[in-house]
Parts: structure tokens; sequence; C-alpha cells
């Protein structure tokens, strides 16, 4: 299982040295918050471009923002894989063209209340589906394990898509993640907040 550290959970005073204990992750997760589609707001792509510099590790940049193709662009040349809400307002094919026109990987998120159905028609263009095992918003939520059904369902009928899960990932629920067949955990406290990031990447994994 891969490992996706959630820059959330950073030292923003810091996030140089934050970027050099995760050096050794399989992804960095950054979460986009517009102030509407969900209730906060996070950084911007000024932060993201900062941390390119500053960082090898590829990125993986979710946008949880009501309209992402207004902001696309903006993540050209920092993101390598780009994630948005499926209950977005703009249409789900042409966020999705749009980011495989950008030659980025595309991934689509899915809230904890939404079907796992509802993306399957989008699933023979995408990279990767993102089960958010929170609600969106906010780091330091309790883990949803019923949501590891859509996992399930996603392997089974999908075997070489990519399937992420944010929110609540520990090492205590890492487990419950491997066994549903999950790819790519992201986790952000269990990372950031640990004494030895490093160590529990590695234990993670």
């Amino acid at each position: 299982m891969k490992i996706a550290p959630s820059v959330l959970a950073a030292d923003f005073i810091n996030l140089k040295s934050e970027m050099e204990k995760v050096k050794t992750a399989d992804f960095i997760h950054l979460d986009i918050m517009d102030g509407h589609f969900v209730p906060n707001i996070s950084y911007g792509p000024d932060v993201v471009k900062f941390l390119k510099k500053v960082s090898d590790v590829p990125f993986d940049v979710r946008l949880m923002i009501s309209h992402p193709l207004k902001y696309l662009d903006t993540f050209k040349d920092t993101a390598d894989v780009i994630s948005f809400h499926i209950e977005c307002e703009d249409d789900t094919d042409e966020v999705i063209d749009k980011i495989i026109s950008m030659g980025k990987k595309p991934a689509v998120a899915l809230k904890p209340g939404t079907p796992v159905e509802e993306v399957y028609k989008y699933c023979h263009k995408l990279y990767m589906v993102l089960v958010m095992t929170v609600e969106p918003g906010f780091g330091g939520q309790s883990f949803m394990a019923e949501q590891m059904e859509k996992v399930k369902k996603l392997k089974e009928k999908f075997p070489s898509l990519l399937v992420e899960a944010d929110g609540g990932i520990n090492a205590k629920t890492a487990p419950v993640c491997k066994a549903a067949g999950l790819d790519i955990a992201v986790a952000g406290t269990a990372v950031f907040r640990a004494e030895d990031p490093a160590a529990a990447i590695e234990n993670l994994r």
C-alpha cells in the first residue's frame, strides 16, 4: 500500500523541513479548499508551487472546490495527479478531459454519502478514484470503516484502477484499508505529527 501524507496536517511555519521529513512517501497529498464546496479554506496554488520546489515526491492534488475547471491551469506545472469531486458543479467528463489534455493523471473523489456506482461510467478514463473515509473539509476526523465497501467494489469491478482513501487513516485503521484492497492511503496527522514521520510512513505501509 502506498502512502500519501496530507500537507493539511503539516507545520505551515516550517514547510520546507516538513517536506524533508516525508521524502520517502509515494505521493504528497494536497487539499485545495474554496470555502464553498466545503466549509473550510486551506491554501492555494502559490503554496503548492513553493512545495514543488522543495520536494521530488509526486504531487497528488485534490480540488475540493465547486468549479474545478476554473482552476485546473493553475496546477499544470505542479500536480502529477489531479482529483476533483464528482459532487462539484462542473461537468465530470469535461473536467476529466481537461486534466488529460494537460498531461496529468485524472482522479475523481467521492464523499461518504455518494454511491460508488456514480463513478463507474468514468472509470475507463481515470487513473484513480478517491474514496473519502470522513466528511471532507477538516482533518483529524474519525475513520468511517463502512466506506471500505466502496473500495472493495471498485477493485472487483476495475482491478487495474488505483483506489485511494482519505480520512482518519492511522496505524489502527491502515490494516482495514489493506484488507479491502486499497492502493494508496492518505494520512495527515498519523504522519506529520508523529515523532518520526519516516518511520510512521513505513509502519503504515
